[in-house]
């Protein structure tokens, strides 16, 4: 009997109105990858193709994309989008296993819901000579927004168990441990942006996280109500402003993919 994971009946909303990657971060990641006619390319913890959507475009259609979820209902969004990946429906640290050699393998707001551990140990087995481990994320900016700041408030408020700390591993120590390298030689790019959405738009993307449907499971009307308080407080033109902080933790195989 297939289990419902945590991101099933979120897909459509989760694709609709989740923030998207930069596309400068995408263009860092294209300059590290080894200079190869076509690359094998993996985006692990894929949701529906967002990172994808980012990536694709700037490396060409000439590559073998993989993209691995947990998701059946994310992976149905996914192949309506990009019907030529090959998805592949498990735990992505045990999935990556037995895929080809990687040239890249991408982790897109996923990293932290995964057995670090054991994915970065089958990262590191199974790039190619060259090949690139990257992990993106955008971050809600919470501490210059006003808006932000009462969202993470109500977040903690009314859905057990949040915090808004609940991303703050180091993840940049992680990969360095687990690649033998230093610290510095896991690279770090930071991009800040802010996007206008409206008001709907928010309540949508907020529908699309887990932490929003805890609080909705608790109670739905006093979590909606306070939201569209808050809406109502910091809207202009029925538009909200978001900051974000998009993180983007990098490494390389080296010439040789096992020790």
């Amino acid at each position: 009997m297939m289990t419902k994971e945590k991101f099933d009946g979120l897909a459509e909303d989760y694709d609709l109105y989740r923030p998207r990657y930069p596309q400068a971060l995408m263009a860092i990641i294209k300059d590290a990858l080894p200079e190869r006619d076509s690359l094998n390319i993996a985006d692990v913890g894929a949701g529906t193709g967002i990172a994808l959507e980012g990536l694709m475009p700037i490396l060409g259609n000439q590559h073998r994309y993989y993209a691995v979820d947990i998701s059946v209902d994310m992976i149905a969004q996914g192949r309506r989008k990009f019907p030529n990946v090959d998805w592949r429906l498990g735990k992505a640290e045990e999935i990556i296993p037995t895929l080809p050699e990687l040239d890249l393998i991408l982790a897109a707001q996923s990293f932290q819901w995964m057995d670090r551990p054991q994915m970065l140990a089958a990262t590191r087995q199974a790039l190619s000579s060259g090949g690139v481990f990257a992990v993106i994320q955008n971050n809600r900016l919470y501490q210059n927004s006003p808006f932000l700041e009462g969202y993470e408030s109500l977040l903690e408020t009314c859905s057990p168990g949040y915090s808004r700390h609940y991303r703050s591993f180091d993840f940049q120590g992680e990969i360095a441990d687990a690649f033998t390298r230093p610290r510095e030689a896991v690279a770090f790019h930071s991009h800040h942006w802010t996007m206008s959405i409206p008001a709907s738009a928010f309540v949508g993307m907020s529908r699309s996280s887990t932490q929003a449907q805890r609080a909705l499971a608790e109670d739905e009307t006093r979590f909606l109500q306070r939201l569209d308080a808050l809406l109502n407080q910091y809207m202009q033109d029925g538009n909200i402003e978001l900051s974000y902080e998009s993180q983007l933790f990098l490494v390389g195989a080296g010439e040789s993919r096992k020790a």
